[in-house]
């Protein structure tokens, strides 16, 4: 059983940062794509970043392009989400997810097609 724990949420204002982090467990992850995904209050969920965790090949949101930076920590299997000049259109509840990925092309970035969700963590900046 994967389980995917969320924590670094919180609340900053604008242009300040933060670090999430993805503490996962249950499974050898060296197949997977791990996910960062946001959903605004109201508002569908949508994808912000991904990662390989074998090799370290990143994917993300035009959004986020050049804000945002995910790693990986194989010796903790922990993945980040470090989150820099955050804006209040930043603010959502941010989930990590884990998806089965052993192939060569482009993971998925629509959140139906990962199977493992985290609980999310709370993500507010003020103006």
């Amino acid at each position: 059983q994967v389980q995917l724990v969320e924590s670094g949420g919180g609340l900053v204002q604008a242009g300040g940062s933060l670090r999430l982090s993805c503490a996962a467990s249950g499974r050898t992850f060296s197949r997977y794509v791990m996910g960062w995904f946001r959903q605004p209050a109201g508002k569908e969920r949508e994808f912000v970043a991904a990662i390989r965790w074998s090799g370290g090949t990143t994917y993300y949101a035009d959004s986020v392009k050049g804000r945002f930076t995910i790693s990986r920590d194989n010796t903790k299997n922990t993945v980040y989400l470090q989150m820099n000049s955050l804006k209040p259109e930043d603010t959502a509840v941010y989930y990590c997810a884990a998806h089965y990925w052993p192939y060569a092309r482009d993971p998925p970035t629509l959140g139906p097609e990962y199977a493992w969700w985290g609980q999310g963590t709370q993500v507010t900046i003020s103006s």
